[in-house]
């Protein structure tokens, strides 16, 4: 039984970048963990009543794809960049520690977001072959609205080169994102049922199914 480790900048991200094939572990029983590195906070301008939404989001959220356990770390959302790397590396080390993954799901480096671009450079350093020599293979996801949204350099751009056919899960990975309340919006707006769909269609019709997930594969140790 494999051990699987997704990390998410925010939740949310999970479930746009690789629902359908969290969904897919979980139905062949492997163990899937679910570390949350930042949260909502009032100083950075959420209410109390958001605060709790969110909370209440996120235990719908693990429910839904029966997670073993969900790790949340005591960042602030959108304040990555003011936290030495160190520190944020040294709690995610912890959690690989617990979790002892044998493949990690993680955000893209060069996404929009900040907290995507460091979120990676911590858990690429916390996963060291010499810190974690469990880890088999390492893969990085596209998040709608942060990956097409990254700046047009050749060396940041997401280019796929791993499928994961998720046309069995495709609807139910879009009933888990109406989950999160104010996320979703209508087309034009990246994160739309519309543009889930069309995404996922897109990335299907490369790798030759109705529907898939698109991964950069980081490392694979076989």
């Amino acid at each position: 039984m494999a051990s699987i480790l997704v990390v998410s900048p925010h939740p949310d991200d999970e479930t746009l970048g690789c629902g359908g094939t969290l969904l897919k572990h979980t139905a062949v029983g492997n163990q899937v963990y679910w570390l949350i590195i930042t949260k909502m906070t009032q100083e950075v301008g959420y209410s109390e009543d958001r605060i709790r939404a969110r909370k209440e989001e996120i235990e719908s959220i693990a429910k839904s794809y029966k997670f073993e356990k969900t790790f949340m770390l005591d960042f602030a959302t959108t304040t990555l960049d003011t936290i030495p790397l160190r520190n944020i590396i040294a709690e995610v080390a912890r959690v690989v520690a617990e979790v002892k993954p044998e493949t990690v799901y993680l955000p893209n480096r060069s996404d929009a977001h900040s907290d995507h671009r460091i979120t990676f450079a911590a858990v690429f350093g916390a996963i060291k072959t010499f810190r974690a020599p469990g880890i088999k293979r390492v893969l990085s996801y596209e998040v709608l609205s942060e990956t097409e949204f990254t700046a047009p350099y050749q060396s940041d751009t997401f280019v796929p080169n791993s499928f994961s056919d998720i046309s069995s899960y495709l609807e139910e990975k879009i009933k888990i994102m109406r989950l999160y309340k104010g996320e979703l919006g209508n087309p034009p707006f990246p994160r739309s049922e519309e543009n889930i769909r069309a995404l996922a269609t897109l990335r299907g019709a490369i790798a030759g199914v109705n529907h898939a997930e698109a991964f950069m594969m980081i490392k694979e140790i076989v």
